[in-house]
């Protein structure tokens, strides 16, 4: 098995994507290549090989641009592919109507990603006993913070393709070749058996220079949703459960201005609970693919093309909003912080213009906008510069889901309407009753263009109708192909109808 050759023994180190504000965070030396079995001898390296681990998080070159919110944004009905022509990203685009197969497809990009960082967990993992001058409690620390990155790597390859080798520990190059796959009851047990046993050893909240590391309500959070994404009603209330002790943590508040929420300058602010960094203090360039830089490159790709204008930056017109979505939000107060009306800011602004691409509505991303006040200056190549973070867990999501939770199993119903009504009211937008439906609908207005839809669609069932229009078969692209290279001479089976 291939797997970008992750499981050969040898720990690749550098300067990743976990960052924050810190110089210290930022500022971890290269090693290099270092043979496993000589390193981890100290703190310091333990300390490298951790932050390895969290490197794939912010991942947004694997084989072609991989932005995990983008590509998901183009698998559902929030967007399209966009750019600047048919093609423009054959990955892309294949997700966007649906013409995945085992080639063409961003399958090796999540692949990779996923099982790189799963490699380095278990690298790591079984050397951190031995490391001889870190105390218990860091060594706990550490451990836990490996397991929630396993738990989280393996948590989007279940629900991306479903069947999918379960690794607990290094396997020898040798028998790669004769693994198989783990049934997803096993892999979803072996996700919850990783955060059950991580959270007792997390942190409640960490210091400003560690921000990017996880915090024990990050590992409640990630489980109670891993619960709930399962779909088995008898555990919903064991869902609900875990998210009230989230949405009653003192750690976490909505914040007044919905808009804040996604501002570079405001970063790890009160409704944040898990957050992937990007930086535009480390200089990206281009050289050798994929270009160096720890930036939000989906920053870059998500702007409008060749735009000249105020308040925003040129970018590559991927990601262009659905109309239908548009419609939605247009009377809602979160418009404005959803949706880049391009179109009508360049008629309206003398001298300004910009070039509609492929699948243009008009409509861009705003959350992850390229804004000029944010645009990298000095060294590098400030379109792989952009400091936007992604949120991947905030708390209207856990307030959202254990209102689910609640409704589901049928139990506090008088609670999951007031966390329905808090993230409406945060808006101004008066009550509506708490049914799953207007859950679900809330869900998309205020996660939209977040990368929650397509799994939201997928597990309520509601993605056949919704995403006809793009060509979606049910009991095919609920998941995605196993990709090709990893099936040759392997015991790896293709998914069902690829």
């Amino acid at each position: 098995m291939k797997t970008h050759n992750i499981y050969v023994g040898i720990l690749l180190t550098g300067f990743l994507f976990l960052n924050s504000c810190s110089k210290d965070f930022l500022e971890i030396t290269p090693k290099g290549t270092s043979l496993e079995a000589n390193y981890y001898k100290n703190e310091a390296e333990a300390f490298n090989g951790l932050v390895a681990a969290y490197d794939p998080l912010g991942a947004e070159v694997v084989v072609d641009y991989a932005d995990k919110v983008g590509l998901l944004n183009t698998a559902s009905d929030d967007c399209y592919a966009g750019g600047g022509a048919y093609g423009d990203r054959l990955t892309w685009e294949a997700w966007n109507t649906f013409t995945v197969d085992p080639i063409v497809g961003p399958q090796a990009d999540f692949w990779g990603r996923n099982f790189t960082g799963i490699n380095r967990v278990n690298t790591l993992l079984p050397k951190i006993d031995a490391v001889p001058d870190m105390t218990a409690s860091k060594k706990a620390r550490f451990t836990a913070e490996c397991k929630f990155l396993r738990a989280y790597y393996y948590f989007d390859l279940v629900r991306l393709f479903k069947n999918v080798p379960l690794f607990t520990q290094l396997v020898p190059p040798a028998n790669l070749f004769s693994v198989t796959q783990a049934k997803p009851e096993e892999t979803y047990a072996q996700i919850e058996k990783d955060l059950n046993e991580a959270i007792p050893d997390l942190p409640e909240v960490v210091p400003t220079e560690e921000n990017g590391r996880v915090t024990k309500m990050a590992a409640v959070a990630l489980l109670g949703k891993v619960i709930l994404f399962q779909n088995d009603e008898s555990r919903m209330k064991e869902a609900a459960d875990l998210f009230e002790q989230v949405n009653t943590s003192p750690n976490y508040e909505l914040l007044p201005n919905f808009g804040d929420i996604f501002r570079p300058d405001n970063k790890f602010n009160k409704e944040s609970i898990f957050e992937i960094v990007h930086t535009s203090l480390a200089v990206g360039y281009w050289g050798p693919w994929p270009p160096a830089g720890e930036g939000n490159i989906f920053t870059q790709m998500c702007g409008p093309r060749a735009y000249v204008g105020p308040t925003y930056v040129a970018g590559w017109g991927f990601n262009p909003i659905n109309m239908d979505l548009v419609n939605l939000l247009k009377a809602d107060p979160r418009y404005r912080y959803t949706c880049a009306n391009i179109d009508s800011l360049t008629k309206a602004t003398p001298g300004a213009s910009y070039q509609p691409g492929y699948q243009n509505t008009g409509y861009f991303i705003q959350k992850f906008a390229p804004l000029k006040e944010f645009q990298a200056t000095g060294a590098g190549d400030p379109v792989l510069m952009y400091p936007n973070d992604y949120i991947e867990i905030r708390l209207a999501d856990t307030y959202l889901m254990e209102a689910e939770a609640l409704v589901r199993a049928n139990a506090d119903l008088g609670k999951a309407q007031s966390y329905l009504d808090n993230v409406r009211a945060r808006v101004g937008l008066a009550s509506v009753p708490a049914t799953l439906d207007n859950i679900y609908k809330e869900r998309r207005l205020e996660l939209a263009t977040e990368g929650h839809r397509f799994f939201d669609l997928v597990r309520t069932g509601k993605a056949a109708t919704a995403l006809a229009f793009k060509g979606f078969t049910a009991g095919k692209n609920e998941i995605l192909p196993i990709p090709y290279t990893e099936l040759t001479n392997t015991k790896l089976v293709q998914n069902p109808n690829y």
